[in-house]
């Protein structure tokens, strides 16, 4: 596949216009877990206002009463054109999509078609919590294949997980995190190509959960799972929720490759009815007209990726630190600064900056936080500012001291 070059950005960047101020008054899971005087970089929200296409496409529905059941193509359509134009996949079969509620929800209709109660899920650690509670909730087994020391998939320990997990005639499948969550990792097509020539050899299905796509930044291509030889028995999970910030607004798309139809045809009818309409159209919107809204984000992103890792060797040198290649999340290893297992609850108690606690996202987790980098420049220095006077055992400074970046 030809890498597509991005548009120019262009115009002010999005994680620069809104003030605390502002964003205080939002009242998503963000805004709302943590006191004011918190700096809320944790949850996979960004600061941002919504892409303009989205807004008008939604303020529109409304006006218009639009607001039933969702039906139709439309969706499929604009992210099999996304696909074509930013990935140079051609690949994304409309007959071969189905809308879910959301990414997760979607894993899991995903895993009851190819898997059965007690089986065995296969995970890439440290990964994305919401992997496991799903996982056991649904009466199968996560096991653990954890990324190599350098962040990148490791095929001797993938292969082992394997192995086991189809031991005694058993289906299994592997829930892959691609890009990676939380390390920002783009897999090449080489990795996914030999990922799925094990799958293969071994019987395992291939869930890819593929929300992080858009958002990959700098030289990194991202490959989508199916469009590599061997992919052809996979599904993926896809959406403009991270990249759009529209969580709120619920819609997914399941894909199967070629050789998965059969099963996601199986997939119950009523599954079709919990995405929503509303979200639906924001998601189509975004997808077929907010691409240089993404890039500007994209640019702020990148921006925000080499102004943490300046503001660490400074201010903490002791945190390891590797840019991602995609996501607006930053995996920072703390081990050195000898806060325990969890340091963000240090961050959290002594500096007021809510962070993803590391323990969470399984083995490789501890000592390590996740840091949401979707927020403006002043907030990312006032964090780094704060988690170093919590890693010196000091406390942060009274909330009234510091309101925000200007509007």
């Amino acid at each position: 596949m030809a890498r597509i070059p991005r548009e120019p950005s262009g115009g002010p960047n999005p994680l620069a216009v809104l003030t605390l101020d502002q964003l205080r008054r939002r009242t998503s899971m963000k805004w709302r877990t943590y006191p004011d005087d918190v700096l809320p970089l944790w949850v996979a929200e960004m600061d941002v206002p919504l892409a303009g296409p989205v807004v008008r496409a939604v303020t529109e529905a409304l006006e218009l009463g639009d607001t039933g059941y969702p039906a139709g193509t439309a969706y499929a359509e604009a992210l099999a054109a996304f696909a074509e134009k930013r990935w140079g996949w051609d690949g994304l079969a409309v007959e071969r999509t189905a809308l879910v509620p959301d990414v997760m929800l979607g894993v899991v209709e995903m895993l009851k078609l190819v898997t059965g109660h007690g089986d065995t899920v296969v995970v890439n650690s440290p990964v994305y919590p919401p992997f496991y509670d799903f996982v056991r909730h649904m009466d199968r087994r996560p096991a653990e294949a954890p990324l190599g020391p350098d962040g990148r998939l490791d095929l001797d320990a993938l292969e082992d997980a394997y192995r086991r997990a189809v031991a005694g005639g058993r289906r299994a499948a592997h829930l892959l995190c691609s890009p990676h969550n939380p390390t920002g990792t783009v897999h090449t097509a080489e990795e996914l190509t030999a990922v799925a020539a094990l799958a293969d050899r071994y019987g395992v299905r291939v869930v890819a959960d593929e929300i992080h796509a858009p958002l990959v930044v700098g030289d990194a291509d991202f490959v989508p799972y199916l469009s590599v030889p061997g992919g052809e028995r996979g599904l993926s999970l896809m959406s403009a929720s991270k990249a759009w910030n529209l969580a709120g607004l619920k819609a997914a798309l399941a894909v199967a490759g070629p050789e998965a139809a059969e099963d996601l045809a199986r997939m119950p009818e009523e599954v079709g009815h919990g995405p929503s309409h509303l979200g639906v159209i924001a998601h189509t919107a975004a997808l077929r007209d907010g691409t240089g809204w993404l890039d500007a984000v994209l640019a702020g992103i990148d921006a925000n990726r080499r102004l943490l890792a300046g503001l660490l060797a400074e201010h903490l040198p002791d945190v390891r630190y590797r840019p991602g290649e995609a996501t607006y999340l930053a995996w920072l290893d703390c081990r050195a600064l000898g806060l325990g297992d969890d340091p963000a609850r240090v961050f959290l108690e002594r500096g007021r900056v809510a962070l993803s606690p590391g323990p969470a996202f399984g083995t490789g987790g501890a000592g390590h936080a996740r840091l949401n980098l979707a927020a403006s420049p002043e907030v990312i220095e006032e964090a780094v500012r704060r988690m170093r006077t919590a890693a010196e055992g000091g406390s942060a400074a009274a909330p009234e001291s510091w309101t925000g970046p200007e509007s």
